[in-house]
């Protein structure tokens, strides 16, 4: 099965290197579609079918934990898993959203097998199939 994904960053270039990875990730990638912002991606979510969501948190105009609020009181929308991938490491920021529904984050710099290790754990292993060599990489 197919996975559609919204990956949410106000960085144009970060959007499609994470899009990028997730094609030689060997993820089964239905349609991907990109928001610059929470406000962005929600509008996205009320029109399309969306299965995964990878968002920054910290973002100008509405940010990651807006968009995991805002997401968590529209009922239609709160099952959609949310991975957050960030430059933000402290606890005390991060363990409230996990608390509030986040299924996990990755660290900005990561490596690409860490998308694919998280992914395949959340949305289970036949999501990812076998991949390209991603050792190596740091992004």
């Amino acid at each position: 099965m197919a996975y559609n994904v919204l990956i949410v960053d106000d960085s144009a270039t970060m959007r499609a290197l994470i899009r990028k990875i997730l094609v030689i990730s060997g993820f089964d990638l239905g349609e991907s579609y990109e928001g610059a912002d929470g406000r962005e991606a929600l509008n996205i979510v009320r029109s399309r079918r969306v299965d995964l969501i990878l968002s920054d948190l910290n973002m100008p105009g509405m940010d990651g934990a807006a968009l995991v609020k805002a997401l968590n009181a529209e009922q239609q929308q709160a099952g959609i898993p949310v991975v957050l991938i960030t430059t933000e490491g402290r606890p005390e920021v991060l363990e409230p959203l996990l608390k509030h529904g986040v299924k996990g984050y990755i660290k900005k710099p990561f490596r690409p097998e860490a998308i694919k290790a998280m992914l395949g754990r959340i949305m289970g292993e036949a999501s990812v199939h076998h991949a390209q060599d991603l050792a190596g990489c740091d992004f």
